[in-house]
């Protein structure tokens, strides 16, 4: 609802008010207000409008949602949106003010009583006109209990309010205009006298105007002495006593009245005035009489009666009266002098106070700006401070990191070289000793089984020695156990240690008993000719394999103090891990040069290895040297590439290259080779197939460099491969412990694991113990595993 108000009547320019619905009965009623005001020299209105308070958000199926329940930024948009439709609905009123001329406040209120939101802004303001509208004419009759008859009943009385209904006009005045007056504390109180028949006592003009007075004025000094004279008057105008006692008894009256005015204010002259005009009385004739004229303010006469014979006694009681009067006026005038007084002195103590106040508030404003600078200061400074602490702990944080990296660093550089001087001292055995006892029970006294390898020198078995699966080279019976090439081996692998050279985990020396760690994927000739394997090997795991056993190579030929050369180098010593590590194995024919100089030759004159991977100058002379091992490297290499015999295979090589058709002899079931790389591999590897050894390149400064950069392009291929496989791969939980594959139909056994029905039933009919705690079962009881199975047939979909 809007709403124009109006100030109160002692401000420089009226204010109206109008409260109005917002519909089109408002636009009359505000056309009613400016043609009726504003003709009245009026020129301020002022607009309130009252809205109900915002407690939720509507929603699109018609609920409406608590503020608590919407997002901060949906509650704003919604009050945003209510605000504008309001100054929407109050721009025409608006307009329609602006063109009269005429000044316009709107205030918008928020609330859900309406009818006490405008009482307490007409309150508030101090508002004695409002303008609303009705909806019937007879507002202000009590069985109207509509919005308008609610306000009217809530507005202050001091509120004059105009109701349009209809074209009809209600008003109910205020109490203002029924008293006939407003009442102001500056003001005198108006008052009258007459005369009763026997001319005994007084009364005022208007009862309520003298109740309201006294209530008001009680203390007053004015009417005290107006009614003094009032006294005065009517006890002169009844007196029925002889002239000459009037004129004794009026002068004592005199006397006392001139003595109130030597010590009272200049107000009180009237009261000589009155004396004077009362001293002539005796020329009065008996049928005049005075009364007090308000309008001219003096005594006029006025025919009357005399009153009846002389009551001396009643005289002298009114004489009496008129003394207390006159003293207790005296009184009251002295008390508000002196009130007067100690009213100025403390209005001069409380100015100078306030004086000191505002020098005060100055000073402390003062203080509190340099306080606030000064805090500025010191926050800039903790800060400063604060940043520089933050790059001290960096660089403290920086310098701990790499102190603890050194020591770290040292320490194990420390532990190298005490690992390398008890290698060289050979003071203790750098292998595990297992008895020939241990040995049986795992390969179950040598069950053929367990046997993955059949040699020349004897059998290896895989099985597991204190719960490590390893693999075991057992001597033939009828060989010497002692012999020069377990010897060799032995020793050599006790004392040194590559990541690709195979690990030595023990022996049994007594019985011929070597026991290496379990390579998965077999040897390498195994996997190129798809010999017991079932998956190839892809290019870029080549290319990987290939500087791997250039780098184990590297090693023993640089080992210290004294050169190793293998000798014996083919796919078939190369044993491959589980992620197609390569490790080079079976160095029993190993032979440790007597210099440190790779220059060195030995002379062999029983040449050994195996034939199209021997050196051909070996062959011729007897001479081993380092390149002998890079000549066998080349052919392994070649191999990788074409996976074809190493008969006359650098010649097939050489020519496939000199005819630009090398993508033609090179293993297809490797994948998609990179023609370019492919090249420099293959010309690598001819140039380590050369007949003459000094035509063949350097291990370490040749070999390797050109290999590394190789090994970056196919761990690029091999990255991008593993991304591939691992989104193809199924999940570990989907894979029976059993079985090593994806379940059919999971089940959860007694031991808590999660196993393949087919597979779980088959071990529990043999055995009693968990396959994976190797603990009793309390039970053979299975239970399906549903959520497993959907994730599974989800995942095979």
């Amino acid at each position: 609802m809007d709403m124009i108000q109006e100030g109160d009547e002692n401000s420089k320019c009226s204010v109206v008010g109008l409260a109005i619905k917002g519909n089109k009965k408002s636009k009359y009623v505000v056309q009613w207000a400016l043609d009726k005001f504003v003709n009245e020299g009026v020129i301020s209105f002022k607009l309130i409008h009252v809205r109900a308070v915002i407690k939720g958000v509507p929603t699109p199926m018609g609920d409406v949602l608590p503020l608590s329940q919407v997002r901060n930024d949906v509650a704003t948009s919604f009050k945003r949106e209510i605000e504008w439709q309001t100054n929407h609905m109050l721009l025409p009123f608006k307009s329609l003010c602006e063109h009269r001329k005429v000044h316009v406040d709107v205030v918008v209120i928020e609330s859900d009583e309406v009818a006490t939101a405008v009482a307490e802004e007409v309150a508030k303001n101090s508002i004695n006109k409002l303008v609303l509208g009705a909806s019937s004419p007879g507002l202000f009759k009590s069985k109207h209990k509509g919005m308008s008859a609610k306000i009217s009943v809530c507005i202050p009385r001091f509120c004059t309010v105009y109701a349009v209904s209809k074209g009809k006009l209600s008003i109910r005045p205020s109490d203002m205009e029924i008293d006939g007056s407003i009442i102001d504390d500056t003001s005198e109180t108006s008052f009258s006298s007459s005369s009763s028949s026997n001319y005994t006592s007084t009364n005022l003009t208007d009862s309520s105007s003298v109740a309201s007075s006294a209530a008001l004025h009680s203390s007053s000094l004015p009417t005290r002495q107006i009614k003094a004279l009032s006294t005065i008057n009517h006890t002169f105008l009844s007196t029925s006593s002889s002239l000459n006692e009037i004129n004794h008894y009026r002068g004592q009256s005199l006397d006392l009245g001139r003595k109130h005015v030597a010590s009272s204010s200049s107000r009180n002259s009237d009261i000589d005035h009155i004396a004077s005009q009362a001293s002539s009385c005796g020329s009065i004739s008996d049928n005049e009489s005075w009364i007090y004229d308000q309008n001219s303010a003096k005594y006029v006469p006025q025919v009357t009666k005399l009153p009846s014979p002389n009551r001396e006694e009643n005289f002298n009681l009114e004489l009496e009266k008129l003394r207390i009067e006159l003293r207790h006026a005296q009184g009251m005038h002295a008390v508000a002098q002196s009130e007067n007084i100690d009213a100025s002195q403390k209005l001069n103590e409380l100015n100078k106070r306030r004086v000191e106040e505002s020098m005060k508030m100055k000073e402390i404003i003062a203080k509190e700006e340099m306080a606030k600078e000064l805090a500025n200061q010191e926050r800039e400074k903790y800060e400063a401070a604060a940043r520089e602490t933050e790059y001290l702990k960096q660089c403290a944080g920086r310098e701990a990191a790499e102190r603890r990296e050194s020591e770290m660093k040292a320490t194990h550089a420390a532990k190298e070289k005490e690992k390398l001087e008890d290698a060289l001292s050979g003071s203790t055995p750098q292998y595990r000793m297992f008895t020939w006892e241990e040995i049986v029970s795992a390969t179950s006294s040598f069950s053929e089984d367990l046997m993955i390898g059949k040699g020349a020198y004897g059998m290896v078995y895989k099985c597991a020695l204190h719960h490590t699966t390893v693999a075991v080279k057992v001597l033939h019976s009828n060989g010497n156990h002692k012999s020069k090439q377990f010897q060799q081996e032995l020793e050599i692998l006790s004392r040194i240690c590559h990541p690709n050279l195979l690990l030595l985990l023990g022996a049994c020396p007594d019985h011929g008993c070597l026991v290496y760690e379990y390579m998965e994927n077999g040897n390498l000739e195994d996997k190129l000719f798809q010999k017991n394997s079932t998956t190839s090997i892809p290019w870029f795991e080549r290319f990987r394999i290939a500087w791997e056993i250039a780098s184990a190579l590297s090693f023993l030929h640089s080992s210290k103090p004294q050169p190793i050369i293998h000798r014996d180098l083919k796919p078939a010593n190369i044993l491959l891990g589980r992620n197609l590590v390569s490790k080079i194995g079976d160095i029993g024919l190993s032979t440790i040069l007597n210099s440190d100089d790779l220059s060195t030759m030995y002379k062999d004159t029983a040449p050994v290895g195996t034939l199209c991977y021997i050196d051909p100058e070996y062959q011729r002379s007897g001479l081993i040297s380092p390149k002998s091992d890079v000549y066998a490297f080349g052919l392994v290499v070649l191999q990788l590439l074409t996976a074809k015999p190493a008969m006359a295979l650098t010649d097939m090589v050489e020519t496939a290259i000199d005819n630009g058709n090398l993508a033609d002899i090179l293993d297809p079931k490797a994948g998609s080779w990179p023609l370019q790389e492919t090249l420099d591999i293959a010309r690598l590897a001819l140039s380590c197939a050369e007949l003459r050894r000094k035509d063949r390149p350097d291990l370490k400064d040749h070999v390797l460099p050109m290999l590394e950069r190789l090994k970056e392009v196919a761990d690029g291929a091999a990255h991008s491969a593993s991304i591939v496989n691992l989104k193809s791969r199924p999940p570990n939980h989907f894979i029976c412990p059993i079985l090593q594959d994806v379940m059919d139909d999971p089940c959860v056994a007694a031991d808590g694991y999660t196993y393949d029905r087919n597979a779980i039933e088959k071990w529990l009919e043999e055995n009693g113990k968990s396959p994976m705690t190797n603990m009793a079962l309390p039970h053979k009881n299975l239970i399906p595993n549903y959520t497993l199975l959907s994730a599974i047939l989800e995942w095979k979909s």
